[in-house]
């Protein structure tokens, strides 16, 4: 979903509680000695964070709950003060948190700021189309991620540089397992027609060799909360009729009478249905989330045959 009303709403909570923050501080309040404060904007960001940083880090993630959808966020006092302490903040970028980044210019502190959509090197303003800031879905940018992360665990505590590379290196393996998994998939399913309700799933997607027959207006619709125009609908729902789509991907995050009826019709003509989410499941790990949607994405390709 386009992120403006996200950074709108968000950008104007954290105002009104900045006018009586008294943070004046030029620079991290948190112990050299302790352990490392890491706010994170989502708790995907936040968990890479964890994985690399182990028992040396406090990592707090602003946007952590799976049962919301996370464009409806509004920040809070606390989110205010973990970034005031922070020494290191992760957010995604690409117009996705806008508004923490906001609240770190508020607070007057100067954290080391990791932005995932600077790091992966992709052009965010794309000719003639809309930047994908669900990065978190495209492996190589995760991996540039964390090793910009360990990077900047092991400046603020060099004591430990070894035990963050280490960690690094284990966690880039396991991503290298799941990058192998999407290899074996397009080997087997590439050229396979896909529909989603919104380009979260996508990077995982094209990665796959799967092709979006998604009309670009309805995703767009649904990512601007806007109707879809009756005909662009209908195109839609012919992707089921027609069995034009092997799966379809669906933000189970969000939810509306348009998005029902794309459900409806994969489900009436038996088309597998894939759910994804923005941020981390309760209970799962990036690792075992990001393993769970391949799985997921695989079985939907068996059950529609190869």
């Amino acid at each position: 979903m386009k992120r403006s009303a996200l950074a709108l709403a968000a950008a104007a909570t954290a105002a009104v509680l900045l006018a009586g923050c008294s943070a004046a501080s030029s620079s991290p309040t948190s112990k050299p000695t302790g352990k490392i404060a890491v706010v994170a904007s989502t708790n995907v960001w936040g968990d890479v964070a964890t994985q690399i940083g182990g028992d040396q880090v406090d990592v707090t993630s602003i946007i952590d709950d799976p049962d919301k959808d996370p464009h409806d966020y509004q920040a809070s006092g606390q989110n205010q003060v973990a970034i005031a302490h922070a020494e290191i903040v992760i957010v995604n970028g690409g117009g996705y948190d806008d508004f923490v980044t906001q609240m770190v210019r508020s607070a007057h502190t100067s954290p080391n700021l990791l932005n995932a959509a600077s790091i992966s090197g992709y052009d965010q303003h794309p000719s003639g189309d809309d930047f994908n800031e669900h990065l978190w879905y495209d492996f190589p940018t995760v991996d540039k991620v964390a090793a910009r992360i360990a990077a900047a665990y092991s400046k603020a505590r060099p004591a430990d540089k070894d035990a963050f590379q280490a960690n690094e290196k284990k966690f880039e393996a396991s991503v290298a397992e799941l990058k192998n998994t999407e290899v074996r998939l397009r080997q087997q399913y590439a050229g396979r027609g896909a529909a989603i309700t919104e380009p979260v799933p996508l990077y995982m997607l094209n990665a796959i060799g799967l092709v979006d027959k998604t009309p670009e207006k309805f995703s767009e619709a649904i990512e601007n909360d806007t109707d879809v125009a009756p005909a662009i609908l209908q195109q839609t729902l012919d992707l089921f009729s027609t069995h034009a789509v092997a799966l379809l991907a669906y933000n189970e995050q969000t939810t509306g009478a348009q998005t029902q009826k794309v459900l409806d019709a994969a489900k009436s003509n038996d088309v597998p249905i894939v759910p994804v989410t923005e941020t981390l499941p309760e209970g799962k790990t990036y690792l075992t989330w990001m393993r769970a949607n391949l799985d997921n994405i695989g079985a939907a390709l068996q059950k529609s045959g190869s």
